[in-house]
């Protein structure tokens, strides 16, 4: 897969600037830390982060567009991000 974050599906240039910062420089990293860990990471630069944010690292592993994520897959990063939320 690309190593270039900014031509994975779901992240741009922005996001790609933001997982740089954080320390995720390949898709491979992205793939290896997972979903939740990654928001966290981004989280804790950003507390601010959207569960759009969430959306778009989910599909980005999964190699889909963020609104192609299963129903269940979608409640369960919910119920993450509603549990993780920084005060």
């Amino acid at each position: 897969m690309e190593n270039d974050l900014k031509k994975v599906q779901n992240i741009g240039k922005e996001t790609a600037r933001k997982l740089n910062e954080v320390g995720i420089d390949s898709f491979e990293t992205l793939v290896h830390i997972g979903t939740e860990n990654v928001f966290k990471k981004l989280q804790s630069k950003n507390p601010n982060s959207c569960i759009n944010l969430l959306y778009s690292i989910e599909g980005a592993i999964e190699g889909i567009k963020w609104n192609e994520i299963s129903k269940e897959r979608k409640f369960e990063l919910i119920a993450f991000f509603n549990n993780n939320r920084l005060q």
